[in-house]
């Protein structure tokens, strides 16, 4: 029986690529370096699968294929807003995410962030490495208070109800979350949260905000300049979702007129590129992506392509189709 074909346009871990190998005739991106489109509308043409990453642009213009060979898209990540869907749909592929397994490390970052910015962990440690501490003393970078606080959550999915479990659980945190759709009261109450309907009604009420919410051009500038206002002068923001969420601009507007306390992001529009300003903003702490960056959850996210992989080749549905 011949082996159905797979690219696997970035490194995965070795355990995972190991499987790929011995399962499918498996092709990798040994350079890991994003590809462009060309080169993606070309794998679309020769290769059965086509397992990207949350960070390769799968936009309309590599759909632009009369005969894909490739039937189905593996995504390595839960968001897809880097799937142009409409053009996926078209050509009738199946489109997977990994849910579920990346969930707690990623919350796990969530809350590093709010414990830096809110206790300036960033400004401390640049300070110290640069020579600059000159030992303690009583005004010397005082932050805020992270227990008892309200804690803001937007997007209440598994993320975001992973983030309310540490925040409330071990903090203390009294937890307000927005949401596209109801949550369950029985949800809501394992956290002792209250659900509100919009944005504009959660910011005045949080001392931080979270961000758990999808990407793509349905929240693209979520938090703009108007809701930013809306924010506590002493509030912090925290982003560990997609960049693209936020309006940059108007984030460093805020930062540098203190108009908020500060924020924390694991994701930025555009990424790798960082806007030159952003780095110039003390009161905002930056991480390289690694919300779901733990040997655990590297290796759960590609175990969980390739159990998708093989509903879909063995006929069945696979359990995490999402186009």
């Amino acid at each position: 029986m011949i082996k159905p074909s797979v690219l696997v346009t970035r490194r995965w871990p070795a355990a995972v690529e190991a499987q790929l190998a011995e399962t499918y005739n498996a092709t990798f991106n040994s350079a890991d370096v994003p590809l462009a489109a060309c080169e993606m509308r070309d794998a679309m043409k020769r290769f059965d699968a086509v397992l990207p990453t949350v960070t390769d642009k799968l936009g309309a213009d590599v759909f632009e294929v009369t005969k894909p060979q490739a039937k189905i898209i593996g995504n390595y990540g839960v968001g897809y807003s880097h799937i142009d869907e409409a053009s996926a749909r078209d050509l009738g592929l199946t489109v997977t995410n990994t849910p579920d397994v990346l969930s707690e490390c990623t919350a796990d970052i969530a809350m590093t962030l709010m414990l830096m910015v809110a206790r300036r962990a960033g400004e401390g440690e640049r300070e110290v490495r640069d020579g600059r501490w000159t030992g303690w003393r009583p005004t010397h970078l005082v932050g805020t208070k992270v227990s008892g606080k309200t804690l803001g959550i937007i997007g209440f999915g598994r993320i975001g109800q992973e983030m309310a479990k540490r925040a409330h659980l071990g903090f203390g945190m009294k937890i307000v979350v927005q949401n596209r759709s109801q949550v369950a009261s029985e949800v809501l109450d394992t956290y002792g949260a209250i659900q509100v309907d919009t944005v504009e009604e959660l910011l005045p009420q949080c001392d931080f905000v979270s961000l758990h919410c999808p990407g793509g051009a349905a929240n693209r500038h979520l938090m703009n300049s108007a809701r930013l206002d809306l924010m506590k002068q002493d509030a912090f923001l925290i982003n560990t979702a997609r960049g693209e969420v936020i309006d940059e601009h108007a984030l460093i507007q805020a930062l540098m007129f203190g108009t908020i306390g500060g924020a924390a992001l694991d994701v930025f529009d555009g990424e790798p590129r960082i806007a030159p300003d952003l780095v110039q903003c003390d009161n905002l702490v930056m991480l390289p992506h690694l919300g779901s960056a733990t040997r655990e959850a590297r290796e759960a996210m590609g175990f969980r392509v390739l159990d998708n992989l093989e509903d879909f080749f063995s006929g069945r549905n696979p359990r995490d189709r999402v186009i």
